[in-house]
């Protein structure tokens, strides 16, 4: 039987996806459960299993290629007699893919549903978290050698460990599953050297390439669809100015503990919208849907273009020690593109600090399924009247919320910020409790 490998949705919003590398080359015999290719989806590279054992007959959609969500990127044979004929329909294929030829139906399905994060090429096979990356085959061949995976450095793809690593750390002769076809597909070689990473979608240059267009990269694409899909939602905004002499030294306190300005305001939103939970509320055709956890998603501008979201889940439960251990774990593995989708498309309110780049204020655009987003302006001096009617200098920042109109009103907002203020400015020593 032939089966057809079909590009995977790995998100909600996933349309399209890239084929980073592939793990596996034509001849190359599966196990089932090995990875196959690594995809990159709308923010994540993330490796995609097999779900049937077989050989990789054929690859239609070759390394930097992209494809549609259920196309077809791949053929699988379950014996050798299938691969010829696995080929020709491969042709075809391709074929059609720039033109009108037509292929046999093949069995469909051949890729697990749930993909686990590549690890950073030439790093260490463990993520920023402690989890060990390592094909399932390779696991258990660790266990039934007694392998400890903690001293192995991976040396397939982005760092993964494969089965290879596994039997030289157990003095064994490494297997291998078929003849490599092609350099960018092959399985990593029986050396614990690093496979190179292949080159980012579009990459944008050091050096601005006047004169010239570049492609928007993968990562761009999906955040040029969010914010298109913005653009249908009544949206309102309203700014708030609050003092944060108490919150800055609070910050320098315990900044020495980990803890970070961003998990500070999102430790203060979020523990104002459990006050406000409208705030925190999205809008349906059917109604108001009222979020069952408070997830504060955070935007971050990546290297070569386009932004992702973190998320903070459940922020308003954990201390803020615990929280800004999260966020710098979060942040380290989005650059890297090791977040799983649910790390970033999970929130129910959004945070855009342009304030640490020295901006004072700016309107922020509504991300898709949420009701609100905060822009938070820099923190800076300025000269105010005191209590006692003299002048003073205090430091004040400027925010401005945008919320959907059809959900949030003007006095919902304005109530939010009067509160998230009193927090800030009053009471910060709370968010440490």
């Amino acid at each position: 039987m032939i089966r057809e490998v079909f590009m995977p949705a790995l998100s909600s919003t996933m349309t399209e996806g890239k084929i980073v590398s592939w793990v596996k080359s034509p001849g190359d015999r599966i196990e089932k459960g090995e990875t196959v290719v690594i995809v990159e989806s709308d923010k994540a590279d993330m490796d995609v299993e097999s779900f049937h054992e077989g050989i990789l007959a054929a690859i239609v959609v070759e390394a930097g290629g992209t494809a549609p969500v259920g196309e077809a990127i791949a053929l699988l044979a379950e014996t050798e007699a299938e691969v010829d004929a696995a080929k020709q329909q491969a042709a075809a294929k391709a074929g059609a893919l720039g033109g009108d030829a037509v292929s046999a139906p093949a069995a469909p399905v051949a890729v697990a549903e749930a993909p686990a994060p590549a690890a950073q090429n030439g790093a260490s096979s463990g993520s920023p978290s402690g989890r060990v990356v390592i094909s399932p085959r390779a696991r258990k061949l660790a266990k039934d050698l007694k392998v400890d995976l903690t001293t192995l450095q991976g040396s397939g793809p982005h760092g993964r460990i494969v089965a290879q690593d596994v039997e030289l750390a157990a003095g064994k002769t490494p297997t291998t599953s078929g003849p490599v076809a092609t350099p960018i597909a092959a399985v990593a070689p029986p050396v614990a050297a690093p496979v190179p990473a292949p080159p980012p979608a579009a990459p944008v240059p050091s050096t601005a390439p006047l004169g010239q267009v570049v492609p928007f990269n993968t990562l761009q694409q999906a955040v040029t669809r969010n914010m298109v899909a913005s653009l249908a939602v009544p949206t309102f905004h309203v700014g708030y100015t609050i003092t944060t002499d108490n919150l800055d030294a609070l910050y320098k306190q315990i900044k020495s503990k980990g803890v970070t300005m961003t998990g500070l305001l999102a430790k203060a939103v979020a523990v104002t919208l459990q006050k406000h939970p409208l705030l925190n509320a999205g809008f349906t055709e059917q109604g108001i849907q009222y979020r069952s956890g408070i997830n504060i998603s955070v935007a971050v501008a990546m290297e070569g273009g386009g932004l992702i979201t973190p998320v903070l889940k459940n922020a308003d439960q954990y201390d803020i020690y615990s929280l800004s251990r999260t966020w710098a774990d979060l942040v380290a593995r989005s650059r890297s593109k090791q977040l799983q989708p649910d790390e970033y498309n999970s929130g129910t309110f959004t945070l855009s600090n342009l304030g640490m780049f020295g901006v004072d204020r700016f309107d922020a655009i509504l991300p898709p399924g949420q009701g609100s987003i905060l822009a938070i302006g820099a923190s800076r001096p300025t000269v105010v009247a005191t209590a006692d009617g003299l002048m003073g200098v205090k430091r004040q920042m400027q925010v401005n919320i945008t919320c959907d109109h059809r959900v949030i009103y003007g006095a919902d907002a304005a109530a939010f910020l009067k509160d998230l203020a009193n927090v800030i400015e009053n009471n910060p020593q709370s968010l440490t409790l």
